[in-house]
């Protein structure tokens, strides 16, 4: 054995010293990541066909081994780390020698590449990459943040620590609209900075909040780091949890967990939402606490605020807090008591199957045992009960046709029972209502009487929908009530646009923010997955981009704004009407429908071509475009060149050398805390991508193999993934900031600064290890 290690141990550090001098040569890493895979490879076959790296197997045929396995012990989990008595035997790295290895690693390249690049199921999954990258760029490159940190630090500045807690909002902010860290960080240390340097902040404090809020793009939702490690962990969960179901000899995972086993972007965009936050808390806790101690080094600031109406607190309080919360809290109150609902209908044309059991019972002695260890007694025999008044009644029920008469008459039924006003409904005019509020509050010495016109109009809306529309009405009839009253309300809303359009803060927010409630409310709401959200988070920062271009230049934006509203009268049409045309007998006000649905879509496109014509006016879509190109290569080519050095890895037996260490470990938090740690040492050396594509796939079967809940485990690698931005010596962030920072900042100060943010991602991943439900609590809420 040479030096005493393993010939397995040699290999890994090969692999990992080519890796790492090929990303210190300064080429790029896409690129260095494959030509690593490839030297070490060469240099591991050298010195396997010299004899000089072997391997210490464990003897399979020995007596000692055959006991263990028959004594019931998993051969998955047997290993010379967990018995290091059994006999081993000494063999080559590569048993077939270095050839069949290659002719091994070919073949599996192209179907790896095949799986997870080109044709897989992920791929789809993977297009959102590319649009939330366009949705960053573009954003980024519409002026937004210089907006958003300007009027932040005028509402904030006058607190201890302001400008610093500004920095943190705005960089949560871009988190949620852009999640490009580069982009982010470079915009706030040229804005920022300066600023915060001219009012006598410490340049340790200044430096550390621009960094660490820049890289809340990694964790708040639309996040590219969950989309990639989502992924690949829904693959990685799956195939671990079908191993260990057959391992405990259970047929598959659904018979073995009594649930299916998978984990999709869209719930680990749920799940990222509350620890996102939560960090962005943490860092204004801090960064007001460290001035409340060192008040010299973070004193207050008072910036001149734009002309507005003068708001008392009264005012304020009245219309910004009490009616919002009134109205939400009045919508609450009709659905607890029945009058607002869900006005669904519809019965199906078959009865539903007959209820199943909790849990499968019809499994295999040893199955049954591993399911009792692990749902629990009671559980079991909750499901043996079932199972039993199941076969009682004379097993289960088949599903069957159901007649006319009876299809009408539970149709009948649910028209009787149901709620007077819809959800949907309800939610849109407490929403509306709430703009109406806000319109008030910024200008309350304005005339109020338009405002009270609309709301008239939402409160007509309601009331039309409870006397006269039922789950019955057609939508041209409903269309029909709530024409005036909506004629009014549209008035009112009119107004209260122009009102908020003048106030400072309303103008710089809104436009994001709807953008931001758009993409992540249709990923949040299950209304549609990721790709389409990106779709719509591309589209409508270009027009935002477009329209702010042309507010710049003193320029119409009217047709930017009928391209958005064209968008809103697609969605509201595909909602409320039935456009399939090929159907038998099709209504009039169906066929009116499409029309002006399909009217509106071409108004829309033309829009949005129009828009992309603004920007390459300016030659600002060119820059978008080719920003977004060479983002999104470098993503997918890191994809393929980590595929490369994993197959490397794989084919001297590193992967299992490593699970099998893990494996070696009786409790998984304890692998899970060591491969926590092993991740947040290598966040040092490398960037999260490389971790990601190289590092996870190896410990992902361990991990994602035991009984930690997913959606826990990836937002904590996520969050820890995070860290390898901030940490020196080759944190990005640190590179960003360093590129923008004045001379008097030196790279001792960022250094210094960044510091006690590392510690904060330490301290919230602790927080979050030992109270996962801040992780669990949205998914499982909106999965019920």
């Amino acid at each position: 054995m040479f030096f005493g290690l393993d010939g397995v141990e040699i290999g890994l550090i090969i692999v990992f010293l080519c890796l790492f001098s090929g990303i210190l040569t300064g080429f790029p890493v896409a690129f260095a990541i494959g030509g690593a895979g490839l030297l070490s490879f060469g240099i591991i076959a050298a010195l396997d066909s010299a004899g000089i790296l072997v391997h210490q197997a464990l003897d399979t045929n020995a007596q000692a081994y055959r006991d263990l396995v028959n004594s019931g012990v998993n051969p998955v989990t047997i290993s010379h780390f967990r018995y290091p008595d059994l006999p081993t035997y000494m063999q080559p790295l590569f048993e077939g020698g270095w050839e069949q290895a290659i002719d091994r690693n070919l073949s599996f390249i192209v179907n790896r590449m095949n799986e997870r690049v080109f044709a897989g199921a992920s791929i789809e999954t993977l297009l959102a990459v590319l649009m939330f990258v366009m949705m960053g760029i573009v954003l980024e490159r519409s002026k937004i943040a210089n907006d958003l940190l300007t009027t932040m630090a005028r509402v904030f500045g006058p607190i201890p620590g302001g400008l610093a807690v500004s920095v943190v909002i705005v960089g949560a902010f871009l988190a949620a609209s852009t999640g490009i860290v580069g982009a982010t960080v470079v915009t706030m240390g040229l804005l920022s900075l300066p600023t915060m340097l001219r009012h006598n902040y410490s340049p340790e404090l200044a430096t550390g909040v621009i960094a660490a809020s820049g890289t809340l793009g990694q964790i708040i939702p639309p996040s590219i780091v969950i989309v990639l490690l989502g992924t690949l962990a829904g693959d990685l969960y799956s195939a671990a949890q079908e191993a260990r179901a057959q391992a405990v000899g259970c047929s598959d995972a659904l018979t073995y967990l009594g649930k299916p086993a998978v984990v999709s972007v869209g719930t680990l965009f749920q799940a990222a939402m509350l620890p996102g936050i939560f960090l962005a808390f943490l860092y204004a806790l801090y960064a007001f606490g460290y001035a409340l101690l060192n008040p010299h080094k973070a004193p207050p600031v008072h910036l001149s605020h734009t002309s507005h109406d003068t708001i008392t607190r009264r005012e304020g309080l009245l219309w910004f807090l009490a009616i919002p919360v009134i109205l939400i809290g009045g919508a609450i109150v009709f659905g607890q008591v029945g009058i607002a609902g869900n006005q669904s209908v519809l019965v199906k044309e078959y009865t539903d199957a007959g209820a199943r059991a909790s849990l499968r019972t019809n499994v295999s002695q040893q199955c049954e045992v591993a399911m009792i260890e692990l749902h629990g007694e009671d559980a079991w025999n909750t499901a043996l009960s079932e199972q039993a008044a199941i076969e009682a009644a004379g097993g289960a029920v088949e599903s069957v046709q159901r007649s006319p008469e009876e299809i009408d008459r539970l149709i009948a039924v649910a028209v009787d029972t149901a709620p007077k006003l819809g959800n949907g409904l309800l939610t849109v005019m407490v929403l509306l209502s709430v703009v109406l509020a806000f319109g008030r509050g910024v200008a309350p010495s304005s005339d109020p009487r338009p405002l009270l016109i609309g709301a008239a109009g939402i409160a007509g809306i309601l009331a039309m929908d409870a006397l006269f529309v039922s789950p019955l009405t057609s939508s041209g009839t409903a269309a029909f009530y709530y024409l005036i009253p909506a004629l009014l309300m549209v008035y009112g809303l009119k107004e209260a646009a122009i009102r908020l359009g003048k106030n400072e803060l309303f103008r710089v927010v809104f436009p994001p923010l709807v953008l931001i409630v758009a993409v992540l409310g249709s990923i949040l709401g299950g209304v549609t997955n990721p790709t389409p959200a990106a779709g719509l988070g591309a589209g409508g920062a270009i027009l935002l981009a477009a329209y702010r271009k042309l507010a710049d230049h003193h320029k119409s934006g009217k047709i930017i704004l009928g391209a958005a509203f064209s968008v809103v009268i697609m969605i509201l049409i595909g909602s409320n009407f039935d456009l399939r045309l090929g159907r038998g007998d099709v209504p009039f006000e169906d066929w009116a429908a499409y029309v002006v649905a399909l009217v509106a879509f071409y108004y829309a496109m033309f829009g949005i071509l129009y828009a992309c014509w603004v920007l390459w006016g300016d030659g600002t879509l060119g820059v978008v475009v080719r920003e977004t190109a060479k983002v999104t290569s470098m993503v997918f080519t890191i994809l393929i060149g980590s595929q490369l050095l994993n197959l490397v890895v794989i084919s001297f037996g590193g992967e299992h050398y490593i699970q099998s260490f893990l494996r070696s470990f009786d409790n998984e938090f304890t692998v899970f805390l060591l491969v926590m740690l092993v991740l947040f040492i290598l966040g040092f050396v490398l960037d999260f991508l490389e971790i990601i594509y190289i590092v996870v796939p190896i410990v992902g079967p361990v991990i994602y193999g035991g009984t930690m809940d997913p959606k826990w485990v990836t937002i904590m690698i996520a969050v820890n993934l995070q860290t390898s931005f901030l940490t020196p010596p080759f944190g990005f962030a640190l590179f960003y900031l360093r590129g923008v920072a004045p001379p008097s900042v030196t790279t001792g100060h960022i250094y210094r600064g960044i510091i006690p943010f590392v510690l904060i991602q330490v301290l919230g991943l602790g927080i979050l290890w030992m109270f996962p439900d801040i992780v669990t609590i949205v998914p499982n809420l909106l999965s019920k």
